[in-house]
């Protein structure tokens, strides 16, 4: 029996899963050939998903679902934000893991000739890998300070530009993040990590522009010819958003006895959004994300510094201008049309991208006209897709898209299936410089062990939640 078998279609691009106990409906984006593939765990975790207090609507999963804690990665949910509840298996324990692009005004045939030097150079700039220690060396009180103040904090003390801010979403900064709700053990973990790249499906990635499909759009993201280079940061929040995971999980075990929650997984641990856990979570949670807006802008700066020094430009001379960062893994407190009606929500999205349409509020300015610009990597030996947000992705996902390719096969079983030497050499062999501080970063995030990123791509414009505006593929590729 298939995937579709125990669905039926809703829309193009859209299923219904079949099932008992379903409190709201449970939905999948896809098209029929990535949807008969989805692993049979993760389907179970999107049903279980729609049992949870105050849910609304329905719950969807992005064509990049794969098993994860609690909810698949891929899942989108909104609770209702006065009966609802929060939950961090919503979230992911890697708060606000996101991606941020930037434009530049150079060219494949500028770079090729110091891609080696230049990769080499952001490699030796920017600390990666598993235990990756920043250059940076910040006390508790300075860590508190950025965890409250965002991307503003980074580019006061010299990281970046202030016009990199309305390029962030939520302009890099939660203003509900409150350290105190956060543990001492949380800042141990996240003060010798901040600034760097970490380690896993996080990577730096020089790119060049391969297709355009929609140029008006592109231009006003910066896009404006094939063979531009851009770059591509992801990362998150390093030990510190997951041990603010890991804290609130135990907590949120005790308040589902206090409250009387009935789960059907005990990894759906959760609050109601007005408790006093839910709100202490929320603040926790919230010093993660903007722990992580700092950490890609820090990491930005440094890339900026090695073009720097490779080409003898300043940046501002490159234009190298951050076209988006968008997080993964988050919650908000949203408005949307539920029934006819505005009501405001929390949005949980985990591994899933904000994609809202032009006129959106949220939106800076720049992008108000266009809509938001949504950024979807693929594997390191295929291409990255920037996309646009739609008034559809509104109806039917909450103004939400995929985050990804989506991953076909666990850390383990890459890693008995390909050698680091392997993986280096195929992508070697197409032109690309590679540098990984380990060889298990290589091998567990080896092509292969990815869902083809085309068919997911095809999937959300099938749907109609995002539209693709260009396509890059890589030419220098940093993993941790």
């Amino acid at each position: 029996m298939t995937s579709s078998d125990i669905m039926k279609k809703v829309r193009e691009g859209i299923w219904e899963l079949e099932g008992k106990d379903l409190q709201v409906p449970a939905r999948v984006v896809g098209t029929e050939k990535l949807v008969n593939s989805i692993e049979e765990g993760a389907l179970q975790q999107i049903k279980n998903v729609t049992t949870l207090p105050g849910i609304v609507k329905h719950a969807i999963a992005m064509p990049d679902i794969h098993w994860g804690y609690g909810f698949p990665i891929g899942g989108v949910a909104a609770m209702d934000a006065k009966t609802g509840v929060i939950s961090p298996g919503g979230i992911g324990f890697d708060i606000n893991c996101g991606i941020r692009m930037l434009r530049t005004n150079l060219t494949e045939e500028d770079i090729r000739p110091k891609l080696n030097e230049l990769v080499r150079e952001i490699f030796n700039n920017v600390p990666a890998g598993l235990g990756g220690k920043s250059k940076l060396r910040l006390t508790k009180e300075e860590l508190d300070e950025a965890c409250v103040r965002g991307s503003e904090w980074a580019i006061e003390n010299g990281y970046g530009w202030k016009e990199d801010l309305e390029r962030t979403e939520d302009y890099g900064r939660r203003k509900e993040a409150d350290p105190t709700k956060v543990s001492d053990n949380a800042k141990k973990r996240g003060m010798p990590q901040f600034g760097t790249l970490g380690s896993g499906n996080h990577f730096l990635e020089i790119q060049k522009v391969e297709e355009i499909y929609e140029p008006e759009i592109a231009k006003a993201f910066g896009i404006d010819k094939v063979g531009q280079i851009t770059i591509m940061i992801h990362c998150g929040s390093r030990g510190y958003g997951h041990q603010v995971a890991s804290d609130y999980l135990k907590i949120f075990e005790d308040a589902v006895r206090k409250y009387n929650i009935k789960i059907p997984d005990k990894q759906l641990a959760c609050a109601p959004l007005t408790s006093q856990e839910g709100q202490d979570y929320l603040k926790a949670m919230y010093c993660a994300v903007n722990y992580a807006w700092n950490n890609r802008q820090v990491i930005m700066h440094w890339t900026r510094e090695a073009f720097e020094k490779i080409f003898g430009k300043t940046a501002k001379e490159m234009e190298m201008n951050l076209i988006y960062d968008v997080a993964h893994n988050i919650a908000k407190i949203e408005e949307h049309t539920i029934n006819g009606e505005k009501r405001e929500v929390v949005v949980h999205r985990k591994g899933a991208t904000r994609a809202f349409p032009a006129g959106r509020p949220e939106l800076p300015e720049i992008y108000k006209k266009t809509g938001q610009p949504v950024i979807i990597p693929g594997d390191m030996g295929t291409a990255s897709y920037l996309l646009v947000g739609t008034e559809a992705a509104l109806e039917w996902t909450f103004g939400s898209t995929c985050h990804g390719s989506g991953r076909v096969m666990s850390r383990a079983a890459a890693k008995k299936k390909y050698s680091a030497e392997e993986v280096k050499n195929k992508l070697e062999a197409k032109g690309e410089v590679i540098m990984s501080a380990s060889k298990d970063g290589l091998v567990e995030e080896a092509p292969g062990a990815y869902k083809r990123i085309d068919d997911v791509i095809e999937s959300v414009e099938l749907a109609g939640i995002s539209k693709k505006v260009a396509k890059v593929v890589p030419l220098g590729v940093i993993k941790g």
